[in-house]
């Protein structure tokens, strides 16, 4: 073979490979160029686990014990975390820091963390779509929910190790317990007992759930407890939550974010019951259903309703329907066919909890006073016709020298109106008259006397509360 033709073969032979390096170089070179972009900016896509550092005095929290004390984090701890304005996943405390996958992070922004006291968010949160989250912090009775918030030092890069300094967003206060026993847990009301964290602003909103319950520990002495930001919330009263006594709460001063009510707020207990050693046992309670003290008139309801309304008749009773002629039709706790709806009767003559509008107001086992309860209170009692605090009513003295006073509450009738106040009582027993349906036995009194007679079932009376036994 001629020496040119060969040399020519080699040349191009050289060519070929340095264009296929050349080639190869280049789609290295860009998927270089792509890897690094995508670590530079955008959002990271698949899931990566990152740890986070609160060692070195960076877990910052509330003490329960201490108006300004602080504590470590605790194993297992939840920490949510967002990014780009969503949420982007869950670390765990493994003692020292955090630890945990995140998904659809945003590259070249800082994380943002936010605790919640380990409360389970209510809504189902979907990583890199959730935009908000809240959560309820009314019981306080294991550990204080304490909210805290926290940015990244450095910007989200992918998988590493970022630091965090978390700050408070919730208030202690102290409260200052009255009571000469153990008592079961307190229910402060009106409070701000909801947060709701914006992944997007990385900001809270505060607000009241339900009737604004915080739970404190049972057990009598100081006791501690987180309050969301709010303003005043003026004192109130109300029960424990197993109405053996009435919690009277002081006025909670107004508190920001991270303030402490060191100084402590008054919250005084007492029985909500009267023993006056009767025979069979009973208690008897101290207030009206819808008062809070002995000469408080409180609501007023139907027997076998368990909420107030503004029209007491037939035609808005519960348990009657109208016939073509007229005739009020019953259509529960009836003994009589000719009066039920279809001829309905049952075999019901004492009301059952969920008629019982002591059960209903009360629970754990206060109800409507039976008939017969009625009359023992009369038949172990002097009862005497008086007037306390300015009300008119009747007193209950027992042997033991306690006593029961019943206010004279009037009634509302089939109008609408209220009858009577100031001069005579009624109260609605949980029997039912038997022989005539339509009717329960209730007790009425007035200045010259005590009766107990039975009264149309639609109109709206007192109730007040007897339990068994304590």
């Amino acid at each position: 073979m001629p020496r040119g033709k060969e040399k020519s073969n080699k040349s191009i032979r050289r060519t070929k490979m340095k264009r296929t390096i050349m080639i190869l170089a280049a789609i290295v070179l860009f998927l270089g160029l792509s890897q690094c972009k995508k670590q530079t900016s955008g959002v990271l896509e698949e899931s990566v686990e990152i740890t986070l550092d609160v060692s070195a005095n960076k877990g910052s929290r509330i003490d329960v014990n201490t108006a300004n004390g602080t504590v470590s984090f605790e194993y297992g701890d939840v920490v949510y975390v967002g990014s780009g304005g969503k949420f982007v996943g869950t670390l765990i405390c493994r003692g020292t820091n955090f630890r945990g996958q995140i998904i659809n992070a945003t590259l070249g922004e800082p994380l943002c963390f936010f605790f919640l006291g380990n409360k389970t968010p209510e809504e189902t949160l979907t990583e890199g779509t959730s935009t908000t989250c809240s959560v309820n912090i009314s019981d306080q009775t294991s550990k204080l929910p304490v909210i805290s918030f926290a940015t990244s030092d450095q910007d989200f890069t992918g998988e590493g190790t970022y630091t965090a300094f978390f700050l408070n967003k919730a208030a202690l206060v102290k409260f200052d317990v009255t009571s000469t026993t153990d008592i079961v847990p307190t229910e402060i009301h009106g409070m701000k007992n909801k947060v709701t964290v914006d992944f997007a602003t990385c900001g809270f909103v505060y607000s009241q759930e339900g009737n604004g319950t915080i739970t404190l520990p049972a057990g009598s002495g100081e006791k501690w407890a987180i309050l969301l930001p709010q303003y005043e919330v003026p004192g109130s009263t109300g029960f424990t939550n197993d109405g053996w006594f009435y919690v009277t709460c002081a006025t909670v001063s107004a508190i920001g974010v991270n303030e402490y009510v060191s100084d402590g707020i008054s919250v005084d207990f007492t029985e909500a019951y009267v023993d006056l050693g009767l025979p069979s046992g009973v208690l008897w309670a101290k207030c009206n259903v819808g008062a809070d003290t002995p000469e408080g008139y409180g609501d007023y309801f139907a027997w076998g309703e368990t909420s107030t309304k503004s029209s007491y008749n037939w035609i808005t009773y519960q348990y009657s329907n109208l016939n073509t002629n007229g005739y009020d039709i019953l259509t529960k706790y009836c003994q009589e066919p000719s009066i039920g709806y279809n001829g309905y009767t049952d075999n019901l003559t004492i009301l059952l909890p969920e008629d019982d509008a002591v059960t209903a107001n009360r629970g754990h086992g206060w109800r409507m006073p039976t008939e017969a309860e009625f009359q023992e209170l009369y038949d172990n009692t002097i009862v005497s016709w008086t007037t306390q605090n300015g009300v008119n009513g009747k007193l209950f003295t027992a042997v033991n020298g306690n006593s029961l006073f019943l206010p004279a509450t009037g009634n509302l009738s089939f109008d609408g109106n209220l009858y009577n106040v100031g001069y005579v009582g009624t109260y609605w027993s949980s029997s039912l008259n038997t022989d005539a349906p339509l009717g329960a036995w209730y007790l009425n009194f007035d200045a010259n006397g005590f009766y107990i007679d039975s009264y149309d079932r639609c109109a709206g009376l007192s109730v007040r509360a007897v339990h068994s036994a304590r």
